[in-house]
């Protein structure tokens, strides 16, 4: 028995990633995710903020990524669809509790202390790789 040969691997459906060749899917799911957080950081730090953690898990989640803009914390939270909107709707109040619990284990394992400046935000991704930013996504900006 052979084993299938591997399939060359070139620059694929969106600028910068990587599909396989003839795949017909482009990038496995995961891939895609990856390449949406990256571009999301890269908007971040052209906006002047510092990444300080990207994927950081807790027993609670995952925070696709934690953005120091000035003296405030930002947690984000990426989502891929083909369109903004069906991006959007990928987000339920269930992980939004999940993300604001893991958000306050970082606090406490990372920072040291809860009195922290927060915001959580969501980056929306589509298929082109256009990225919209909604700022303070899950309500009222946290100042404890």
């Amino acid at each position: 028995m052979t084993r299938p040969r591997r399939r060359a691997i070139e620059p694929g459906i969106f600028p910068g990633a990587w599909h396989a060749k003839g795949s017909g899917g482009g990038l496995p799911a995961h891939l895609k995710g990856l390449d949406a957080e990256e571009r999301v950081a890269g908007r971040y730090e052209a906006e002047g903020g510092a990444i300080l953690a990207r994927r950081w898990r807790s027993s609670h989640g995952e925070i696709d990524l934690v953005v120091r803009q000035g003296s405030r914390l930002v947690f984000v939270e990426v989502k891929r669809a083909r369109s903004h909107a069906l991006a959007g709707a990928r987000l339920r109040p269930r992980q939004m509790r999940r993300i604001l619990n893991a958000a306050l284990d970082y606090l406490v394992r990372e920072v040291g202390r809860l009195d922290v400046a927060m915001r959580f935000d969501v980056a929306l991704v589509d298929a082109e790789g256009s990225c919209r930013l909604v700022e303070n996504a899950f309500g009222a900006e946290m100042m404890t």
